[in-house]
């Protein structure tokens, strides 16, 4: 026990700075991810079917494939393969990787959830606006997108808690967050060999994280009652 209270400073600033780039990848991942997904949402749905036939292919690629095999892919392939480092090297390097991953899976879940909130809305209500004189991106403004976000909220906050726990999956490729660093410990990265213990305090870490996220995600549920 002496030992453990010894080598607890190490291990806490260590899952501390592992923690922090999680929440970077995490924030920056919902950042591209939000956007990008509505815009896929719309190619999907486009009439031009070329733009709708490749956005649905890259959604049904993106959900088939496992977020890790991407994740090595999309690190691996520039390089290896084409020879051309695209990312550059060091921790900035497998960062950046490690996002653009992150914000192109997560952007095909959240489309096919966007697509699923507007075509929830009745199409009654875009019908009406028509006959109101209000233009399509108007109608989609001030009627189908207010109505689409109460829908999608459920699913979007079970994603977004989701992403909270797939961001340690990033380990795959050496990124420094914070399972790497309890993992560390096992290794002797930091001086400390063999120890299993500091893993278990990462759970304690995602626990308190997610539970901010559904406290915060439950009232926004509950400000958008409104629509019911």
């Amino acid at each position: 026990m002496e030992l453990i209270m010894e080598q607890m400073p190490i291990v806490i600033h260590a899952l501390n700075v592992g923690f922090l780039q999680t929440l970077k990848l995490f924030f920056v991942t919902l950042i591209g991810a939000i956007p990008l997904g509505l815009i896929i949402a719309f190619g999907s749905m486009s009439r031009f079917r070329p733009l709708s036939l490749l956005c649905r292919i890259l959604v049904w690629v993106i959900r088939g494939t496992p977020l890790m095999i991407q994740l090595l892919i999309i690190y691996y392939f520039p390089g290896l393969v084409l020879g051309i480092p695209v990312w550059g090297g060091g921790e900035a390097g497998r960062f950046l990787a490690a996002s653009v991953s992150f914000i192109i899976n997560y952007a095909c879940y959240f489309s096919e959830i966007y697509r699923g909130g507007i075509q929830g809305v009745p199409v009654g209500q875009e019908e009406a606006g028509l006959v109101l004189g209000m233009t399509r991106v108007q109608i989609f403004f001030r009627v189908t997108l207010l109505q689409m976000i109460k829908r999608i909220v459920p699913p979007m906050s079970n994603e977004i808690i989701t992403l909270v726990k797939d961001t340690s999956l990033a380990r795959i490729i050496a990124l420094q967050e914070i399972i790497w660093a309890g993992q560390a410990f096992l290794k002797g990265s930091y001086g400390i060999s063999g120890a299993i213990w500091p893993l278990f305090f990462t759970a304690v870490y995602y626990l308190v994280c997610n539970g901010i996220l559904t406290l915060l995600l439950g009232h926004l549920e509950k400000k958008l009652s409104y629509f019911r």
